[in-house]
């Protein structure tokens, strides 16, 4: 498809180590790279993205997936690397849409999959359990995910103890965390901070 296009292919490799060689021999513009790679099939695509940037900076990747991943997708997006993409394997049927995808990302750009926007969108419409706290209880929390007792809190936010277990109840029900005795609260309030910073 792609030869068809008239884009030149250089090498077809299928393992991380070959794409890293062929890459290193050939200087392509653009390395196209399955997400799920051998010998796990996991995020060995990814892996080998990340380092093909960090040593080839002039080379593209390209990444398909055969699903959308949005926790992949969003460390690529996060990366700030330019010159990536990240198309769902169904959208390069259309040769269309590759060349495009693969034009935008030579000339410098970031490619996303509809399918992926859409899902980070609605993504985004869920709600944040930590919206409902103040500033004052979003701090308490921070220093709480830092390892600090009500004590320490107290002293590095120049508040008596008894505030500090106020605001510490307040941020329990607001996160709809129950008192039981197999649950640490303080751990799952901490948990729910990190998931959403």
């Amino acid at each position: 498809m792609l030869a068809e296009a008239g884009i030149g292919v250089v090498a077809q490799v299928g393992t991380s180590a070959e794409l890293l060689d062929a890459v290193a021999g050939n200087r392509p513009d653009i390395a196209i790279v399955d997400i799920r790679m051998p010998p796990s099939w996991t995020d060995e695509g990814l892996t080998v993205a990340d380092e093909i940037h960090r040593r080839f900076p002039h080379v593209g990747v390209l990444l398909l997936s055969q699903y959308v991943e949005a926790e992949y997708a969003l460390k690529l997006l996060h990366s700030d690397e330019a010159r990536t993409g990240y198309l769902l394997k169904e959208r390069v049927l259309d040769i269309t849409d590759l060349v495009s995808a693969l034009e935008r990302i030579a000339a410098g750009e970031t490619v996303v999959d509809p399918a992926l926007v859409s899902q980070l969108l609605e993504r985004s419409k869920e709600k944040n359990p930590l919206d409902g706290l103040t500033a004052r209880e979003r701090e308490v929390l921070s220093l709480m995910a830092e390892g600090f007792t009500d004590r320490g809190i107290a002293t590095r936010l120049y508040l008596t103890q008894n505030t500090v277990e106020t605001h510490t109840r307040h941020i329990m029900a607001k996160l709809d965390l129950p008192a039981t005795r197999a649950d640490n609260r303080r751990v799952h309030a901490v948990l729910a901070y990190l998931r959403q910073t």
